[in-house]
């Protein structure tokens, strides 16, 4: 019976794929439990699997000499992380760590290389979205290079409204939000500048705190004001 060829074809390097594709695919996928906090990569060791979220959510970090977390990205259900080092055979390049308690599929390197031998699809798939993840890297690099901290904080705020806010009647929510020191290692900046900036932003209405959640008003063109005349 199949348990995860819905999620399979929504992942975006496998969504092309015929049912009998993602059936054999399934098959080699070994499923593992990260309970929250739990180390799931470690930079510099080899890497030797494919990861998808099936559940929960995972930060991919890096640490600074003095061992603060510098948060890359995150990544939640329907996302993959681990294929640079099983194209390359280079060691990992980055932590990843669970938010939460997460069920992950690993796909070992010998399944995925014999996947790829018989599906070109997913070999262009994986350029596309390899191309994506550079094009966004480049983007957090430009915006820590010109954008002062209200900046980026007020840009992390919208592109997450964007891409994973519910839209209402008075704006996107964000239901999840991360926390204010998760906001910070995304930005670059400590946890008081991030609580700063999000009271400047309630108090002028351009957000409202919902519970675990940020409601990014309808007006949120005035939070561009701040990716685009400050720094």
């Amino acid at each position: 019976m199949p348990i995860y060829q819905d999620l399979l074809a929504k992942v975006s390097i496998f969504q092309n794929l015929r049912k009998d594709s993602l059936a054999q695919l399934e098959s080699m996928l070994v499923p593992k439990l990260y309970p929250k906090e739990s180390l799931i990569v470690s930079q510099e060791e080899a890497g030797d699997a494919l990861f998808i979220i099936h559940s929960g959510k995972v930060k991919v970090l890096l640490y600074g000499d003095t061992g603060r977390e510098i948060i890359l990205t995150t990544f939640k259900r329907g996302d993959f992380f681990g294929e640079m080092s099983l194209l390359d055979n280079q060691p990992r390049s980055a932590n990843v760590i669970a938010m939460e308690d997460s069920e992950l599929l690993v796909l070992r390197r010998e399944s995925f290389l014999t996947h790829l031998k018989t599906h070109h699809e997913t070999a262009l798939a994986i350029l596309a979205e390899m191309s994506r993840r550079l094009r966004k890297a480049d983007s957090v690099i430009g915006n820590l290079a010109l954008l002062d901290v209200y900046g980026r904080v007020a840009r992390l705020l919208l592109e997450m409204a964007q891409n994973d806010g519910e839209e209402t009647e008075d704006g996107l929510l964000i239901r999840a939000r991360p926390t204010q020191q998760e906001i910070a290692s995304m930005v670059g900046t400590s946890r008081e500048t991030v609580s700063r900036a999000l009271n400047e932003f309630q108090r002028r209405g351009f957000i409202d705190m919902h519970g675990r959640g940020i409601l990014v008003k309808s007006q949120h063109h005035f939070l561009e004001e701040y990716t685009s005349s400050r720094g």
